[in-house]
């Protein structure tokens, strides 16, 4: 077989991507260079981050442009190899895009597969870029402390139910907002929260935010942006850390989103708000995943994934994310992943 399969941009989207926003096509198995290898890919992601790379030229990755392979996450194997540091049957995870087969160098890697009793899959989530987003914008930009109240948005989501669990793991109290009945319902039974808020059923996120935490908040994870994190806002503790993950609230930055001004509350409590990009604490990824592996292993981090078959399902997969449908981490698994 030469045929590689890849899903490329055919159109612009101006808001959230959709299917037809995107093609498939025949490519060609790539011939590798020195210095390269070639990645066979078995599980493909979907990450909110993409609708940026698609849409926002103020990204922090350059956007892709009409007709290029998209730009994607993914873990295969090497089945050949022109670099010495990586060897036929390597397992890597790494911007691979949605493909087949990619030709790939170090440039590429984000990790290794350290752990093979895990799920390949996992390396795209939980001890892959979703779980680090977790480990270190808690950790790091939240500070935690035992005994804090600690609220996560999008919490049944692969970022948010980790963040939730970590701050389980570090003593604190959580409560988790998330959308519709059975994801809130999730949070408290699989991913054990103190409590949780549905945002959709909810006719005063306020008052059940002051419900839920009465002392207020000491560290907000947001995944959101918008109306939730302006109710969270107005509900912070004093010296509160606000944890800027993700804007998954807008569709488009393009014209600028405006709302309520947070510099009242901040100034007031004394708090921080900050941003943060996982690929930040790349020299540290090596020792978080060690964390989040012995979590998982030692049952204090729970993970749910949601798997389609087939590069078919990537031009669709993006919409459903951001519609809320899927009930786990988003992957296509590839013919691959059976060999």
């Amino acid at each position: 077989m030469t045929i590689n399969q890849q899903v490329f941009l055919k159109s612009r989207p101006a808001g959230i991507p959709q299917a037809e926003h995107f093609d498939i096509r025949d490519g060609v198995i790539p011939e590798i260079c020195e210095g390269e290898f070639l990645v066979r890919n078995h599980f493909l992601s979907a990450d909110p981050a993409m609708r940026g790379w698609i849409s926002d030229r103020s990204n922090y990755s350059p956007q892709i442009q009409l007709g290029e392979t998209m730009r994607a996450l993914a873990v295969g194997d090497v089945i050949e190899s022109k670099n010495a540091e990586y060897a036929r049957g390597d397992l890597l995870m790494g911007i691979f895009g949605w493909q087949e087969y990619s030709a790939a160098s170090g440039k590429n890697v984000i990790l290794r597969v350290s752990d093979r009793t895990l799920p390949l899959s996992a390396y795209l989530g939980v001890v892959g870029m979703n779980g680090l987003a977790a480990y270190f914008g808690l950790l790091d930009v939240g500070a935690p402390k035992a005994g804090d109240t600690v609220v996560v948005s999008t919490a049944a989501g692969s970022v948010g139910s980790c963040a939730g669990q970590i701050a389980k793991i570090k003593g604190c109290r959580t409560v988790g907002i998330a959308g519709g009945p059975v994801k809130a319902q999730k949070c408290l039974e699989d991913f054990g929260f103190d409590a949780s808020i549905d945002y959709k059923s909810t006719a005063d996120l306020d008052a059940a935010l002051l419900e839920s935490c009465p002392d207020g908040v000491n560290v907000y994870y947001d995944n959101t942006s918008g109306f939730i994190s302006d109710a969270v806002i107005r509900n912070i503790a004093p010296r509160a850390r606000i944890v800027i993950c993700g804007t998954s609230a807008y569709p488009s930055w393009n014209p600028w989103n405006i709302g309520p001004r947070p510099e009242r509350h901040l100034l007031i409590k004394r708090a921080r708000m900050q941003g943060f990009l996982t690929m930040d604490y790349a020299d540290r990824f090596a020792d978080a995943v060690k964390d989040l592996i012995g979590w998982i292993h030692a049952g204090k981090i729970r993970y749910r994934e949601e798997v389609l078959d087939g590069l078919a399902h990537a031009p669709g997969s993006l919409e459903r994310l951001y519609s809320g449908e899927n009930m786990g981490k988003l992957v296509m698994r590839l013919p691959a992943a059976y060999a």
